[in-house]
């Protein structure tokens, strides 16, 4: 094996042209054990085009060898040179010891381009041939949930832990438990297994957020806010941490807290709109109207077509009677946009304000469909159509929002008295 230690030391040293010269060398060598390990060394440090070429030489001396087949294949693989590994991988009979492997090989091939179901097949035939086998119970389980198959997934884990399985490749049974739970919805049957885990020492920036977000969805916000806490003390550049911290504040009623969260966020994730629209929202709760200007207006720069942001900014200058804000914000505004019935709304009510009567008229009609379960819209469009002279058609909206709020005094003695002049 002196020839592999000589190949290290060169690879250590850095000296490309001294490597290719040596694999040169080995190529034409029938020590092949000491080819063989060597190949696989270049392997480990991600010389794969060399190790391909090692395997290539072998392969010409041992054309039926299976485990260079698929030692072959994972290079060629690496190389991006797929439909010739795949080639190596089905001329792998049933009958060899390595069929198993190249079946697992072939999965984790369709799994990546996102053939699953091929992929499951494979998986399924190595299964059938390795009942008891748990890598290959393991790697089902893996694809059933990347699969978005997470109950079947939850399903194989828990058989594996059944059994005495901890861990399968260095993997916690747990956390992948945990995960699938999560992913699948079902929070509260998650939280048990990441508190175990980090319990026992598994507290790691992933499994906090986790944690945090299990008991969130739970319903749990103060265990969820103190693991968040100790995900941003352990990293501070965990960005999504701050979004459920500032949700988890506002469920425990400590808004000014989840404006801080929100604050921090954007200070270290400038790009996040999600957060610049939070923290908008919540100032304007807070009764902050420029800071919640500043921050929509901030997740409306970073992505234009952010309707609930637009949707939040048109209302805040609404309530502002900033009528003319209004109007300039959706006219910036898509002709799509502008199909959303309340932000056509918002534009009736500026045109109308600002005395474009005949616009108003037409935004009016164009929010109607959408907006006439809202009795503050239809109020509101009764009054302009008053206003404006329109008479009959003010009777058919007014005669709609008696429908909607039956006790309203002002309208329902409207409709009495219209009905008496009529009679």
């Amino acid at each position: 094996m002196e020839q592999v230690q000589q190949l290290e030391n060169i690879i250590m040293n850095g000296d490309l042209q001294a490597i290719e010269e040596m694999v040169e060398q080995l190529t034409k060598s029938t020590e092949f054990d000491a080819v063989y390990d060597s190949a696989t060394l270049l392997m480990e440090y991600g010389l794969v085009p060399q190790a391909d070429q090692l395997y290539d030489a072998l392969l010409a001396h041992m054309p039926d060898a299976g485990q260079l087949k698929i030692d072959r294949a994972e290079a060629m693989m690496a190389l991006g040179r797929e439909d010739e590994a795949l080639l190596l991988l089905t001329d792998i009979q049933k009958e060899e010891e390595e069929y198993l492997q190249a079946l697992l090989l072939l999965a984790d091939y369709y799994q990546t381009v996102g053939m699953a179901e091929v992929a499951l097949s494979k998986i399924d035939e190595a299964a059938e041939l390795a009942p008891e086998e748990p890598v290959i119970r393991f790697a089902k389980a893996e694809l059933l949930l990347e699969s978005g198959k997470y109950s079947e997934a939850v399903r194989l884990y828990l058989q594996l832990r059944e059994r005495g399985y901890d861990e399968v490749g260095g993997t916690s049974l747990e956390s992948r438990i945990a995960e699938a739970y999560s992913a699948g919805g079902a929070y509260e049957e998650a939280v048990p297994y990441y508190e175990s885990l980090l319990k026992y020492g598994n507290v790691h920036p992933d499994t906090l957020f986790g944690a945090a977000y299990s008991q969130y969805q739970s319903g749990n916000p103060q265990p969820a806010l103190n693991h968040l806490d100790q995900l941003i003390e352990m990293d501070p550049d965990y960005f999504s941490a701050y979004m459920l911290a500032g949700q988890a504040s506002l469920l425990l009623d400590e808004s000014e807290k989840a404006f801080s969260f929100f604050k921090e966020g954007i200070r270290r994730d400038e790009f996040d709109k999600e957060l610049h629209l939070a923290a908008g929202k919540i100032a304007l709760k807070l009764g902050l109207p420029e800071d919640a200007e500043r921050y929509l207006g901030d997740a409306l720069a970073l992505d234009p077509e952010y309707v609930e942001a637009r949707i939040s900014l048109a209302s805040l200058f609404e309530q502002q009677e900033q009528h003319e804000n209004l109007l300039e914000l959706l006219q910036d505004t898509s002709e799509e946009q502008l199909e959303i019935p309340l932000l056509a709304a918002f534009k009736a009510y500026a045109e109308e304000n600002l005395e474009r009567y005949a616009e108003a008229y037409d935004s009016y009609v164009q929010a109607y469909n959408g907006m006439k379960e809202d009795p503050e819209f239809l109020e509101r469009y009764a009054k302009f159509l008053l206003e404006e002279g329109k008479r009959p058609e003010a009777m058919n909206i007014v005669k709609e929002l008696v429908m909607l709020v039956p006790d309203h005094p002002e309208w329902t003695s409207f409709l009495e008295d219209q009905e008496e002049e009529e009679a």
